[in-house]
């Protein structure tokens, strides 16, 4: 069982400079898009973005709509055509990789102008979508089960486009969901990431992790979460989800943003920021040890840290290149003890610009984890007891021996970070990682129960009961 002790977090550093993504891969991108449509035998896709939903145009150009919505279109042929609205006529990709681009009003806000553009049944009959044209649509999700009927034609593009498209090609079974294409749980192309993507996403898990492990080192009692609020900077970075800080009872909400609340002692706290790229999550108890707990956590809330600690870090010692989703899923199920507590989503998922992608844990899955997936150990918690709250929610990367190889070589510094990281994980608090995963979070698996005291934080049984920094990281002072 896993058990409290004293131990330094290290200071891994960061890249202050964001890493870029080079024009060229993203014309490796579309060639592996137009690859995947004439395997599937599509002549048109269509990927639609807005503000919320825009990783899938983002991956593809580098580009993502801000107030307004937008529209790729890419024929089988290659040739492409960028839709937007009146305020991203003025925020457009590189030209190499969009040479086209044809404002269309309707994608703007309310109020604002309409003569300018041209119908969007005329940009599209112009751009080739016609008679027996099988076309696929891209938004963000797709659909299977059975909650919804024709699952495969379910598309959660605004319906006037959709209700064009059906017209155009003659057929309404031509238009369907092509989402799996770029977010399929198996081999959506979004699912394994080149060397560059995943040095920008350690750079976002600097960001991220730091921001807010100061918040945790500014927890006092009466503070407010507005107050807090400040320390969760995104450097620039768009944001993938709102902040979030919740005290007490507001906690129970956890998805709520920072109020006027303020901490008292004993209160359950919650906390997570994301950026496009990162995210990561701390919750416990806004005190020094379970003494300053309500009566009826004190016997409680240790017992239910200890066993979620367990899950963690059962999920992080069976995660691994070639391992399957359901055998990670069966190992953290058969670790969680049920009178404690349920899990309240997957435990665990893949994340990309936006936050959550897809996800390959689930009971029986059998989705093969691969070299290149970016994976968040996301285990959230619902009390079966009392109300009490943990997480620790931060992300790995998956790497084969070439993959770490080329990491090494192009990214020596960031590699030396989570070298570092894997050191701490093994050696100070005990979870035993194969070599294929590359921890991105500066928290790498550290959970302070108690925000109170966060010089003790959770370890395996068998750690030493005083823990020093990783060789070759400082520690915070």
């Amino acid at each position: 069982m896993s058990h409290i002790a004293e131990i330094q977090l290290p200071d891994f550093g960061r890249e202050e400079t964001r890493p870029e993504i080079p024009v060229q891969v993203y014309q490796k991108r579309f060639e592996k898009v137009l690859d995947r449509m004439e395997q599937a035998r599509i002549d048109i896709l269509v990927v639609y973005g807005d503000r919320e939903h825009s990783a899938n145009i983002a991956y593809l150009t580098g580009f993502d709509p801000r107030f307004e919505e937008a529209a790729l279109l890419l024929a089988a042929s290659g040739e492409r055509l960028l839709l937007v609205g009146n305020e991203c006529m003025g925020y457009l990709p590189d030209s190499k990789l969009v040479p086209n681009v044809e404002l269309f009003q309707e994608f703007s806000l309310p109020g604002q102008a309409r003569s300018e553009s041209r119908t969007v049944r005329t940009i599209f009959e112009e751009f080739g979508i016609g008679i027996g044209k099988r076309t696929g649509c891209v938004g963000w999700k797709d659909f299977h089960g059975e909650l919804i009927e024709g699952a495969q034609c379910a598309i959660e593009l605004p319906a006037y486009l959709v209700d064009c498209l059906r017209f155009l090609v003659g057929d309404p079974s031509l238009v369907f969901n092509a989402n799996s294409i770029l977010m399929g749980v198996e081999d959506g192309l979004r699912i394994l990431n080149e060397p560059e993507q995943l040095a920008f996403f350690e750079h976002a898990a600097g960001i991220t992790s730091s921001g807010v492990l100061a918040l945790l080192r500014h927890i006092q009692e009466g503070v407010e979460e507005r107050e807090l609020e400040r320390h969760l900077d995104s450097q620039g970075l768009p944001l993938s989800c709102h902040r979030m800080i919740s005290f007490g009872e507001k906690a129970r909400r956890g998805l709520s943003s920072a109020s006027n609340n303020a901490a008292a002692k004993g209160d359950i706290f919650t906390t997570a920021f994301g950026v496009a790229g990162a995210l990561n999550c701390r919750a416990g108890s806004v005190a020094k040890n379970a003494s300053d707990l309500p009566e009826e956590l004190t016997e409680f809330f240790p017992r239910f840290v200890a066993n979620y600690f367990d899950v963690v870090a059962t999920w992080y010692e069976s995660v691994r290149v070639g391992t399957t989703g359901g055998q990670v899923f069966a190992a953290v199920e058969s670790m969680r003890d049920e009178k404690l507590y349920q899990f309240a989503v997957n435990p665990g998922h893949y994340i990309h610009l936006d936050e959550w992608v897809n996800s390959p844990f689930s009971e029986d899955s059998d989705v093969t984890l691969q070299s290149g997936m970016a994976l968040q150990m996301d285990i959230i918690p619902v009390s079966n007891g009392p109300f009490c709250y943990a997480n620790a929610e931060d992300g790995i990367v998956l790497a084969d021996a070439e993959l770490r190889d080329a990491l090494s070589g192009r990214y020596p510094a960031m590699w030396k970070r989570i070298q570092s990281r894997r050191e701490f994980m093994l050696e100070t608090i005990g979870i035993q990682l194969d070599e294929s995963v590359l921890p991105l979070s500066n928290m790498p698996g550290w959970l302070p129960p108690y925000a109170l005291n966060l010089d003790q934080a959770m370890v395996r049984s068998g750690s030493n009961k005083v823990c020093p920094p990783a060789r070759g990281a400082r520690a915070f002072q």
